[in-house]
């Protein structure tokens, strides 16, 4: 009976997968679409390697955060408190900066508490008092918001020489750019916040894809009870995944105020739903144990071409953009109800 109830486990895990292969297909085709489809009928700045690069500068941080959401979605939890901990962490390094005499240094030590005491203590109220994740995450976003606006409640520039000269470092990539109206060849370029967003998808895709903790979670989201049976410590498995989030958050935030370079009370406002809506698009399913970091990274990808493609449109309301953003979401939700039938109908 131990060894029936292993291989149907492990033929699950084989199902969950191709089932992330076929997600993870669709996103890129989809992608790929919308991209090609804005060069041909829209142009302009499509046609330029700086507009792709310019839409991962903008958001290095979202691909960050929606890592970790993945990471805790494929679990089959949530934490919606990530944008509350950016916003924090931004405003946090901000102040440290300009009014107590801080260097990038201390800033990043103080990102990465931030989202380490979030990520800790979400994950033990969620994993081992066995709390309802979005009630917890829902008052951790509440929390990390108020604390923001208690720090500093009015918007500034940060103003820190040693930061700044970081923030305006440039990755150029020689091979990669446009000619301008003069002739000359300009090379493109990304932020520091980019590679560190890409270093960190190769990392999050080896880990889930390679190691044990990463098979741990595909397990326990894919079904608990199987999970315990394997000999998966699937409490410390959500401990972790909450933790993963909670520093990847942090890290985000860091790389928020390297782009920005500000600290107000609505840095990152709304992050929470673009990361969601980013590792659904991605094809990270809702129920847990389907998703790829990979997709998620295209997921983000979507969501900034999209508000590209509506500006470039004409459509200069930020509402047009978010429109169709959900006609997106709901797309990728029906194309999941349908993997989950396909699975019901080969169990």
């Amino acid at each position: 009976m131990a060894t029936l109830k292993l291989k149907k486990s492990e033929g699950a895990g084989k199902r969950a997968i191709t089932d992330t292969n076929l997600l993870l297909t669709i996103t890129i085709v989809v992608f790929a679409v919308m991209y090609i489809g804005a060069m041909l009928f829209l142009g302009r700045g499509f046609l330029r390697w700086q507009t792709f690069f310019n839409i991962l500068n903008t958001n290095a941080s979202l691909i960050i955060t929606a890592i970790g959401l993945s990471i805790v979605m494929i679990c089959g939890s949530i934490d919606i408190s990530v944008g509350g901990v950016v916003g924090l962490v931004t405003m946090c390094c901000a102040v440290n900066l300009d009014y107590q005499g801080g260097s990038p240094v201390t800033a990043l030590v103080i990102a990465l508490g931030i989202g380490l005491a979030f990520g800790l203590v979400q994950g033990f109220l969620v994993a081992y008092l066995e709390i309802q994740p979005f009630i917890v995450t829902l008052a951790g976003m509440f929390f990390a918001r108020g604390l923001t606006t208690i720090i500093h409640a009015e918007p500034f520039n940060v103003a820190n020489e040693a930061f700044l000269a970081l923030k305006d470092t440039r990755i150029t990539i020689p091979f990669l750019g446009s000619v301008n109206n003069s002739g000359n060849f300009t090379a493109a370029y990304m932020e520091i916040g980019v590679a560190v967003a890409l270093v960190l998808v190769v990392l999050a895709f080896v880990m889930l894809r390679w190691t044990s903790l990463g098979r741990s979670f595909y397990a326990l989201g894919g079904n608990r009870q199987s999970a315990l049976m394997l000999g998966i410590n699937t409490k410390r498995s959500l401990f972790l995944a909450h933790l993963i989030s909670g520093l990847l958050a942090g890290i985000a935030g860091y790389v928020y105020i390297m782009h920005s370079a500000s600290g107000a009370v609505t840095n990152a406002d709304g992050m929470e739903m673009n990361a969601i809506a980013a590792s659904i698009i991605g094809g990270t399913m809702l129920s847990g144990g389907v998703g790829n970091i990979i997709g998620t990274f295209f997921g983000v990808l979507s969501l900034g071409t999209i508000q590209n493609i509506v500006s470039s449109a004409g459509f200069t309301d930020a509402w047009w953009a978010k429109i169709t953003v959900a006609a997106m979401i709901c797309l990728f939700l029906v194309i999941q109800s349908i993997v989950l039938a396909r699975k019901k109908q080969t169990e």
